[in-house]
């Protein structure tokens, strides 16, 4: 549920943390406008667990159009090279 409150509301600041509990964020207006968030620490590590593992999508889409796709024949090859190098066995 969204909760959208004036930051003068921080002068009761107890209230306001409440309702950001379980992960729903508090926007904080000043003037009328939104200026900042309060969420609990779960919450924002999560969305920025998100945000890295977008980020890394794109990254990894982008260099695949760039360089092409692998066949995941040329991977598994790869990988075997991979293991063998540093002694590790390959299960599959």
């Amino acid at each position: 549920m969204t909760t959208i409150k004036p930051i003068s509301d921080l002068r009761n600041y107890n209230e306001v943390l409440k309702e950001g509990i379980n992960g729903n964020p508090v926007y904080l207006t000043k003037n009328g406008r939104g200026k900042y968030i309060i969420m609990d620490i779960e919450a924002y590590d999560e969305q920025c667990a998100k945000l890295r593992l977008l980020q890394a999508l794109a990254e990894g889409e982008a260099d695949a159009k760039e360089k092409g796709w692998q066949t995941l024949d040329d991977l598994k090859k790869k990988m075997y090279g991979f293991f063998e190098f540093y002694q590790v066995r390959w299960i599959m």
